[in-house]
């Protein structure tokens, strides 16, 4: 789910894919005929041992990219960074892994107009502010691959959340509210429209990364955490 909600989040101008290399998961860039272009790669490990994981990443990856490394919360993290620092990784930064499974999601009271984003003009207003482009006309539909959520006061976009389909469930994404509409409830008015979507668009749970900051809501939201990521890039990003 991670991966897929991920990958489809992160671009809709140039395909960012997923993929399988061994046991680990690969999301980069589709092959491009400038190899400046590529952004950053990520492999995502999951209970295989840093050598391991080391190995394969070393010798399929492009220069620029990162390994995250998925615990469970009982798994101690110690391990796990001594061994990427043993082979020449550093801890870039720990994300919390949450899960909702839309059994039961809060009705907050309302403290702004949230809606979805279904229209062009809407889309350039929203691609405006987060300096992207606009949403395309054919992915503003119930059968677009994501849902985009905006909090509006009066005519401005003050907060914003993005839904994106991952293999029967969604990826919760790019939660932000702008910080002087902030501890107005907007960032839980926000989560409870997309949840209620989300359960009426038949997922079967939301799933997220979190920061420090990001996990004092998502628990108040319903979300549970189940894990960790540890986010590790190479001392020399050339693969060797």
């Amino acid at each position: 789910m991670f991966v897929h909600g991920y990958s489809t989040g992160k671009s809709h101008t140039f395909p960012y894919e997923a993929s399988r290399v061994g046991p680990l998961w690969l999301m980069r860039d589709a092959e491009r005929k400038n190899s400046r272009d590529y952004r950053s790669e990520e492999w995502v490990v999951h209970d295989v041992a840093a050598q391991e994981a080391n190995a394969i990443v070393r010798q399929h990856a492009r220069p620029g990219f990162a390994i995250s490394v998925v615990i469970a919360n009982d798994e101690p993290d110690g391990p796990t960074r001594t061994a990427y620092k043993a082979l020449g990784y550093r801890l870039l930064r720990t994300e919390g892994f949450f899960i909702h499974r839309l059994r039961q999601i809060p009705s907050p009271p309302a403290v702004a107009s949230v809606e979805r984003v279904r229209t062009a003009e809407r889309a350039a207003q929203l691609g405006k502010i987060m300096r992207r482009r606009p949403i395309a006309d054919n992915l503003l539909g119930d059968g677009a691959p994501f849902r985009q959520y905006v909090a509006v006061d009066g005519d401005a976009i003050v907060g914003r959340v993005r839904s994106v389909d991952a293999g029967g469930a969604t990826w919760c994404a790019d939660m932000y509210v702008e910080p002087s509409h902030r501890r107005r409830g907007l960032g839980q008015a926000l989560m409870a429209k997309m949840l209620h979507d989300d359960r009426a668009h038949g997922s079967r749970c939301s799933v997220l990364a979190a920061t420090h900051a990001g996990a004092l809501l998502y628990p108040r939201m319903g979300y549970e955490r189940i894990g960790t990521l540890l986010i590790f890039g190479p001392k020399s990003q050339t693969p060797s």
